[in-house]
């Protein structure tokens, strides 16, 4: 933080308050929203409840970086007025004043869904409003005219991502329609026109579609061939055991139609983690990198997680790419290099065999900590890494060969009474490149995010235990593993 006080430093010494994650001063968070870059600073909005713990109406609250990883809080951008709740949304770069809004220079339009209900009724309405900054951000006008878009038949009708379509000239919407998302084009931001329709059929439809995001990415980053990838999240549905989480789809897009490259009934998930929901990403990036960050739970527990004056964090910001696999194009993820600016010490091990009759043991001199790991000549049948938080409490990552698949095994990482769906196991699918395995792990007071073969899966989990930092344990079940490299790095808490 580059402006902090000591009162909101000893705030950050709560227990399991994370420590190189986003959270917010106090409160409830949910989802980020209106993410932009403009003037040097990152804005990171995020819908926020300032009277409670749980979930409660929202605003927009606010917070700024110069480098991703360092935030100043600023007071809450938007409150809720006559037209409703203030729910996620995006906000833009107006740079030629197709608003309006603006005379000499550009500014900042927040587009964001105004919810309420229909007049006599308990019916909840959903519509798009407009607000804009002539200040970078610290105060906000709505738009006199508001709301700016909606539709009587839809209830579920929400969570506007906005951008600029350079082929076409127009400012193109994507909206969570129920269980589709609708396109909608605008020359103004004021006026709307329906493009097209996607998804009702495809990829997986087990609760209610929000917050999705379009972009343009070069595929291994040749800048002669592109392809579009969509975000979707999916919201809770009791049914299924995962709780909330978030597909994409990879296609093409002309400015107004979305065109799917997968069959309808292929899904693929954005992270296999329980807890990485309604993220998207940053519009106007300066190095034109695609960097997303998601909100770090899950709504099957949210409200019930053991925090006490605040609830939620943000993942660490990460790095879209797109990749060529084996089976198609698809989006790779890795923490964004600004993450540099909080590595410490990092004591390196190389070329070591584990074998079913021995393990190696490593102290964890820091509470914060990311570990890189390479294994390769994998003759086990299984490989865990145990990270020992306290005398009792312990997370393992499993690499099981025989089925190919990563594991996340959570339920003994600490308190975990609050939900019955919190103990879990959580896998992946991951096969061996060059016949390697490749895992990086950021471990937070609460969190694990882990990223394995370059970022081509991601799981993200919370974990609660009473103590971090004590140990780790490499096992090699029915058989040898190399270990080529093993780099355990020190990090820093962001709240000095």
């Amino acid at each position: 933080m580059t402006m902090q006080s000591n009162k909101v430093v000893q705030k950050y010494q709560e227990q399991y308050r994370p420590q190189f994650h986003f959270t917010p001063e106090e409160k409830w968070m949910n989802d980020p929203n209106g993410m932009v870059f403009f003037n040097d600073e990152y804005h990171l909005f995020y819908q926020h409840h300032p009277f409670g713990t749980t979930w409660g109406p929202m605003h927009w609250g606010h917070a700024v970086s110069k480098d991703l990883i360092h935030w100043d809080h600023l007071p809450i951008a938007l409150f809720p007025d006559e037209h409703g709740a203030i729910f996620s949304g995006s906000a833009i770069v107006d740079w030629n004043n197709t608003s309006g809004f603006f005379d000499d220079q550009p500014g900042l339009v927040a587009i964001y869904t105004s919810a309420d209900n229909y007049p006599d009724s308990d019916r909840p309405r959903q519509r798009q409003s407009l607000a804009y900054s002539k200040d970078n951000g610290r105060t906000w006008v709505k738009y006199e005219g508001n709301p700016v878009l909606s539709d009587v038949n839809i209830t579920d009708y929400r969570d506007p991502k906005v951008f600029w379509h350079h082929d076409t000239n127009k400012w193109v919407m994507v909206l969570a329609t129920e269980q589709s998302i609708t396109i909608y084009t605008s020359l103004n931001l004021k006026n709307w026109e329906f493009a097209s329709e996607f998804g009702n059929k495809a990829g997986s439809h087990e609760g209610v579609w929000e917050c999705p995001d379009l972009f343009q990415l070069p595929i291994d980053n040749e800048n002669s061939n592109h392809k579009w990838a969509m975000l979707v999240s999916i919201g809770d549905n009791p049914e299924f055991i995962e709780g909330s989480r978030t597909q994409y789809f990879i296609g093409q897009f002309d400015g107004t139609t979305f065109v799917n490259d997968n069959d309808d009934d292929t899904i693929l998930w954005l992270d296999y983690g329980r807890d990485n929901y309604a993220g998207v990403t940053w519009s106007d990036s300066p190095d034109e990198r695609r960097i997303y960050i998601g909100w770090m739970s899950n709504w099957r527990y949210a409200n019930q997680v053991p925090t006490n004056e605040w609830r939620s964090a943000m993942t660490v910001p990460r790095e879209l790419s797109l990749i060529s696999t084996e089976e198609g194009v698809r989006l790779a993820q890795k923490p964004v290099s600004e993450i540099n600016t909080i590595r410490k010490k990092t004591n390196i091990h190389k070329e070591f065999t584990i074998d079913s009759n021995n393990s190696f043991c490593f102290d964890l001199n820091n509470k914060l900590i990311e570990i890189e790991i390479e294994l390769e000549q994998i003759n086990s049948k299984k490989f865990d890494l145990l990270i020992e938080h306290s005398e009792n409490e312990k997370t393992i990552i499993s690499y099981d060969v025989r089925n190919s698949s990563l594991l996340v095994d959570r339920r003994n990482s600490g308190e975990n009474s609050f939900s019955a769906s919190f103990p879990a196991v959580q896998e992946a699918p991951l096969k061996m490149k060059n016949n390697k395995v490749k895992l990086q792990l950021f471990i937070d007071t609460s969190s694990i995010e882990l990223f394995a073969n370059d970022g081509k899966i991601a799981m993200t989990s919370l974990i609660f235990p009473s103590e971090i930092g004590k140990g780790l344990t490499l096992v090699s079940n029915g058989g040898s593993t190399n270990v080529s490299t093993l780099k355990i790095t020190e990090l820093e808490s962001i709240w000095k």
